[in-house]
């Protein structure tokens, strides 16, 4: 009895003794099978009743545009010609995720547009970066001597270049959200000043791709009809109070 313990005292105080090395018998193997396959099943027991099994026939509705493509089923490809011609400039709002405008772009360069894209941010005055020589001073990061280099205009350039077949020039601007009303007005009113120029902005996004006219957005007049009720409502207007009193006061005004 005295040399068993002695035995286990040694080989608990030296873990790589000959007693721990060697194999377990073969019902103590038995035992320690069956207790942890008892403790897997309690395991799949609890989590089954926790997590009880549901159904797994679903219903999915689903359309044929969740196979072709939501834009390919939409006939507005001609609407959408005619209104980059009528209005001359239109503010798009694509969805996010991006790739629907490719196809309405596509048809303005079947019907014969050549293209400009460029993104609003960082263009500065638009006036004087598209219609004008202007400077640009790239930074130095002080390894480099401090220049202004001169481009030409971007859209005017881009005109005098244009084949005698084009139809025009389309100036695609992305990111157009972030230019003010005064620029969105300029660029509304510019194919007015270029008349083979048409101008595309991204103005915010939307689920599926619309679009307006920029003159709606800017808040100017859509047609020349709305500018002309506008100043006959301009005319119609009522007096001013100092008309008013030399009307009432017809004295004053012969002397």
């Amino acid at each position: 009895m005295g040399s068993l313990i002695h035995q286990c005292s040694l080989s608990m105080h030296n873990p790589t003794s000959k007693s721990l090395l060697e194999p377990a018998s073969g019902k103590f193997r038995t035992w320690a099978l069956h207790r942890a396959h008892r403790s897997i099943e309690g395991a799949s027991i609890k989590g089954a009743r926790a997590f009880p099994k549901r159904s797994s026939s679903k219903t999915v509705v689903c359309g044929l545009g969740d196979f072709v493509g939501g834009d390919l089923l939409k006939f507005d490809l001609g609407k959408w010609s005619e209104d980059v011609e009528k209005y001359g400039s239109v503010a798009i709002y694509p969805p996010a995720e991006g790739g629907y405008e490719g196809r309405y772009a596509t048809r303005l360069k079947a019907e014969g547009y050549h293209f400009l894209n460029l993104t609003a941010k960082g263009l500065g005055d638009l006036e004087a970066c598209l219609t004008k020589v202007h400077g640009v001073r790239p930074p130095h990061l002080g390894k480099q001597a401090v220049a202004v280099y001169y481009f030409p205009p971007e859209v005017d350039y881009r005109l005098s270049l244009l084949p005698k077949d084009s139809k025009g020039l389309v100036l695609w601007l992305i990111e157009a959200q972030v230019l003010s009303k005064s620029e969105l007005q300029y660029l509304a009113l510019l194919p007015g000043l270029r008349p083979k120029l048409r101008v595309v902005a991204e103005c915010g996004s939307w689920r599926t791709f619309r679009w307006k006219p920029l003159r709606e957005v800017a808040g100017l007049p859509i047609s020349m009809d709305e500018q002309v009720k506008d100043k006959d409502v301009q005319t119609n207007r009522a007096p001013s109070l100092q008309v008013q009193e030399e009307q009432k006061s017809p004295e004053k005004v012969l002397s």
